[in-house]
C-alpha cells in the first residue's frame, strides 16, 4: 500500500439529507486521500430503488461541495451497475458458493437465540442479524419443491464448507487505521450472509465489494458501526480473487443523548445548518477540534477550511472514542470565529 497511490471513496446514500455525521465521514475519506496526494471517487450508493431519490443526490453533491469537499471521478451510480452484480452472483452461484434461502424476516426476528448485530433484519446490509442456517442443507427435494410452489427467497453465501458455519482466522484479523488491531470471535462474524434480497435488491455487502475492486479503491474510510462487516467483505475479496483496501473506521458522532445520528436527524442536517447561516468552515472547525485533528480555538474550536488540515493529518490522530454534539449545536456553529 505505501507504494500505490491511495484511491479513496466518497460513497453516500441519497435515502435523506447528510448529517454531521456524514459530514465528518467524507471529510475524513477526503483527508485520507488528499494528505496523501491521493485520488477520491464519488459513488451514489443507490442500489435500493424504494429508498433512493435523485433529488437527494443531486442534494448530497451540492451538500459536499458545499462542506469544501472534491472528488477526481464520477458520479457512479450503483443503480446503473445492477447488470455486474448480477453476473457475480451468478458465477458464484456456478462455483456452488451460495444457496436459496426461504426464510422471512419475521420467522429469523422470532428465533429466540438468533444473536444481534444491531437492529437489522437479516437483509445483506451493515447491521443484519447473524443468520443461524436453516436453510443452509435443505434437502435438494425440499429445496425444489419450494421454488416450484413459488417460495421467495434471498441469495445467501456460503460461509464454511458443509458442516461448518465460521469464517477462517484469517478473515477475523483486521488492523485498522485509526482502531489498530482488531479481532473478531468467530461467532461474532460467523453466518451465512445474505448477497442478494428477496426482492431483487442486491446487498450492501456484494455492492460494495465489487464496487471497490471496479474502481481499484484501496482506502475505505466509514463509521465504526460498520466494522463487523469486515471479516464478511474480506472473505468476498478472497473468493473474488482480489486485494481488499486498507480500512480505517472512524468514531460515531452522536447526538446530545448519544443516540446514533441518522437521517431523521434534520435539524443537524447540512442543509439544515446552512440554512440557519452556519458557514463550512465552522463545520469543519468544529469536527476538526472535536476529533483531535486541530488545537481548541476561541469559543471552543476554529472556523478552517478543510484544506488547512492536510499538511498534519494523520489517522493515528483522530481520538478514537465516539463523539457527542452539545443540543445546540447549531447555536454553537454559528458563534464561532470566521
Amino acid at each position: 500500500m505505501q507504494h500505490k497511490r491511495i484511491i479513496g471513496r466518497l460513497a453516500p446514500s441519497p435515502t435523506g439529507y447528510l448529517h454531521l455525521g456524514n459530514a465528518w465521514a467524507f471529510l475524513c475519506a477526503w483527508l485520507g486521500a488528499r494528505s496523501v496526494g491521493g485520488r477520491l471517487i464519488l459513488r451514489i450508493e443507490d442500489i435500493d430503488p424504494q429508498r433512493s431519490k435523485p433529488e437527494l443526490a443531486v442534494a448530497l453533491m451540492e451538500d459536499l461541495r458545499w462542506l469544501g469537499l472534491d472528488w477526481d471521478v464520477g458520479p457512479y451510480y450503483q443503480g446503473e451497475r445492477l447488470t455486474g452484480y448480477a453476473a457475480a452472483l451468478e458465477n458464484l452461484k456456478e462455483r456452488g458458493l451460495i444457496y436459496p434461502c426461504f426464510c422471512t424476516r419475521k420467522e429469523l426476528r422470532s428465533l429466540a437465540g438468533a444473536p444481534q448485530q444491531g437492529d437489522g433484519a437479516g437483509d445483506g446490509l451493515a447491521g443484519e442479524s447473524v443468520y443461524p442456517g436453516l436453510c443452509r442443507d435443505l434437502p435438494e427435494a425440499e429445496r425444489e419443491e419450494r421454488l416450484r410452489a413459488g417460495r421467495s427467497f434471498s441469495w445467501r453465501l456460503r460461509v464454511a464448507p458443509a458442516g461448518g458455519n465460521l469464517l477462517a482466522s484469517e478473515f477475523l484479523q483486521v488492523n485498522d487505521l485509526v482502531m489498530g488491531r482488531v479481532e473478531f470471535t468467530p461467532e461474532q462474524a460467523a453466518g451465512d450472509f445474505a448477497l442478494c434480497r428477496s426482492d431483487g435488491v442486491f446487498a450492501y455487502q456484494l455492492a460494495v465489494v465489487l464496487d471497490d475492486i471496479a474502481m481499484g479503491v484501496n482506502q475505505v474510510v466509514r463509521g465504526a458501526d460498520i466494522l463487523h462487516s469486515t471479516p464478511r467483505q474480506l472473505y468476498l475479496y478472497s473468493l473474488l480473487g482480489a486485494v481488499p483496501p486498507a480500512y480505517a473506521h472512524i468514531p460515531l458522532l452522536l447526538d446530545h443523548r448519544g443516540e446514533r445520528l441518522a437521517k431523521r436527524h434534520a435539524s443537524i442536517s447540512l442543509r439544515a445548518l446552512r440554512q440557519a447561516g452556519v458557514r463550512p468552515q465552522a463545520v469543519v472547525g468544529w469536527l476538526a477540534v472535536w476529533a483531535g485533528l486541530a488545537e481548541v480555538g476561541v469559543g471552543g474550536f476554529q472556523s478552517m477550511n478543510a484544506t488547512e488540515l492536510l499538511p498534519e493529518f494523520s489517522f493515528r490522530r483522530i481520538n478514537a472514542a465516539p463523539g457527542r454534539l452539545p443540543a445546540d449545536i447549531a447555536k454553537v456553529l454559528g458563534c464561532g470565529a470566521l
